[in-house]
């Protein structure tokens, strides 16, 4: 999930940021038919800025756009799904070993300070719990300093926080969040420690416990 990374200065900025909010969030959930009239109003601009943020978020695969102005939520599939989980895999972890062998002090006291305070997500998590959960990972991955990297992995985590959501509908349990909790600390320590092999290896092991990991039989039903 992006938060914006300068001050909103237009009403299609606005409208993006709050209609992608709406979606991530499950205000609109998967599937769900968008009423570019009522959504206007409802977050106060006209209708011509709202079809340039749908426009954008089609492009970031969070909306469909019909031929007649009709818009709809994007449906969750268990192939994107999939894919997603392959990606971040494959990523992730070298995302992680990389911050490990690049990690400069501001990088470490990002890291540091999106790790206070953060918590497994509960089974109905708001919209500031999935942003905290995103600044952690986010603060590792761009200690990699690869900006290609980034990039993906931007995107990557800006889909997957769908799927998130949806596999939080079935509580984990306080072991398994507990669990999570545990290779949260443990990806920072290492990652701080220079240990690039162990930071991989705990990421590897945090996306195969994961939940998107554990929410593929339940999108094939």
């Amino acid at each position: 999930m992006s938060e914006p990374a300068a001050p909103l200065t237009t009403k299609s900025d606005v409208a993006y940021d709050k209609v992608r909010e709406k979606i991530l969030s499950g205000d609109l959930p998967p599937g769900s038919v968008i009423n570019q009239a009522t959504l206007a109003r409802t977050i106060g601009i006209s209708t011509t800025p709202l079809r340039e943020a749908l426009r954008r978020l089609k492009a970031e695969g969070l909306v469909e756009l019909g031929a007649h102005r009709d818009a709809k939520v994007t449906e969750l599939r268990a192939e994107e799904n999939r894919d997603l989980l392959e990606m971040r895999r494959s990523l992730d972890p070298l995302a992680a070993s990389l911050a490990a062998q690049r990690r400069t002090k501001d990088d470490i006291a990002a890291i540091r300070a999106s790790l206070d305070g953060l918590r497994a997500m509960p089974s109905n998590p708001d919209y500031e719990q999935l942003l905290h959960h995103r600044r952690y990972h986010r603060a590792i991955y761009r200690a990699s300093h690869n900006e290609l990297l980034i990039d993906a992995l931007e995107g990557l985590w800006d889909k997957a926080d769908r799927y998130r959501r949806f596999a939080l509908e079935v509580d984990r349990g306080p072991e398994a969040r507990a669990k999570k909790d545990e290779e949260h600390r443990m990806l920072a320590e290492t990652i701080i420690a220079g240990d690039s092999e162990g930071a991989a290896a705990v990421m590897t092991e945090h996306i195969d416990t994961s939940l998107a990991a554990r929410v593929g039989h339940r999108l094939h039903r």
